[in-house]
């Protein structure tokens, strides 16, 4: 699907404000409510728009603290890796993780609500995973962008 003005000005509205009412979005972008619903469906159905979410404030509910833990693994092969992979998903205190190319293996985001709750979770649950030969995790000391807006 290719995207025109319209669309991004859609996208970049609906990413602001995913609860923004049909209405309210049509006069935003410059279009009657009817057309920019079709609109949103499109882009809906191409799988533009993933789905809709609520973004928590974590401090809010506990979770001060946002920790990156960087994994090697004691082998990079097929089963070694999906094994953590799998392991990894249960764990809802990990709301990022990327396979990487260079130094580590993996990269985890983490959030705790303090340090002493990370670390049961690191020596509880992350290290337990069998295939993990390391972990050294690094802690931010401020957040200076934090967004999940793509650029479109």
């Amino acid at each position: 699907m290719q995207l025109d003005d319209i669309d991004r000005k859609i996208l970049r509205a609906l990413q602001r404000d995913g609860r923004m009412q049909n209405i309210e979005l049509a006069k935003e972008v410059g279009l009657s409510p009817s057309p920019c619903l079709r609109r949103v469906r499109l882009l809906e159905q191409a799988g533009i728009i993933d789905r809709y979410v609520a973004v928590l404030n974590p401090a809010k509910i506990g979770k001060r603290l946002t920790l990156f833990a960087r994994v090697w693994l004691k082998a990079q092969d097929e089963e070694t890796i999906e094994h953590f992979v799998e392991e990894v998903l249960k764990l809802p205190q990990v709301l990022e993780c990327y396979l990487m190319l260079g130094d580590c293996d993996v990269l985890v985001r983490i959030v705790a609500e303090d340090i002493d709750d990370y670390r049961r979770f690191q020596s509880e649950h992350l290290s337990r995973i069998r295939g993990l030969q390391n972990v050294k995790t690094d802690v931010p000391s401020q957040v200076v962008k934090q967004t999940s807006e793509l650029p479109v």
